[in-house]
């Protein structure tokens, strides 16, 4: 029976259980909010970026949920600088080519904003510069991926939050939070 754990990631919280990166200066990992030993993320969040981290104790089921090649849908909630014209989101669904090559084609369209925890610190606000929420699907997982895609198109990301990995979702944790699957 695998063991699978469904977190929600902080933000500035790494997807590591040790911070190799700077001892002068220690950043807060997964060891400060899950004691449970033998599991492992099944792919990563960026320090920046909050939301859904699977972990699991099953080589196998991580990697189904890792690898690009099995193609399991991962879901964010993005803040946008700026209002998406249709070109944009069009763009979005038809897939980018970034440095690392074209992009699949992803999931993307505007939603009203959602009911999210406050940010810690809060999102830089500009009286100036609208922004908006998107929804965007992806079913691989390149590094910064739905950050890079976005500011291809003009869009720049100020919060970014997973919402879900295939039908996990983070319905009803709280950040800092997580729950156990038995699978």
């Amino acid at each position: 029976m695998s063991r699978v754990i469904l977190f929600n990631k902080p933000y500035g919280v790494l997807s590591q259980f040790t911070d190799t990166g700077n001892a002068d200066s220690p950043r807060a990992t997964l060891s400060g909010f899950i004691d449970v030993p033998g599991v492992y993320p099944a792919g990563r969040l960026d320090r920046d970026s909050e939301g859904l981290l699977v972990l699991t104790d099953d080589g196998r089921l991580q990697a189904r949920i890792a690898s690009p090649r099995f193609k399991r849908p991962k879901t964010y909630l993005v803040q946008v600088e700026g209002q998406p014209l249709p070109d944009q989101l069009a763009a979005l669904r038809k897939g980018v080519t970034l440095k690392d090559g074209p992009t699949r084609p992803a999931g993307a369209e505007q939603i009203d904003p959602p009911d999210l925890w406050p940010r810690d610190p809060p999102v830089r606000f500009r009286k100036t510069v609208p922004d908006a929420w998107l929804r965007v699907t992806l079913t691989e997982g390149r590094n910064r991926q739905v950050r890079r895609m976005c500011a291809h198109v003009g869009l720049p990301c100020l919060r970014l939050v997973r919402w879900s990995v295939g039908d996990w979702t983070l319905d009803g944790l709280a950040p800092g939070t997580w729950r156990e699957l038995r699978l």
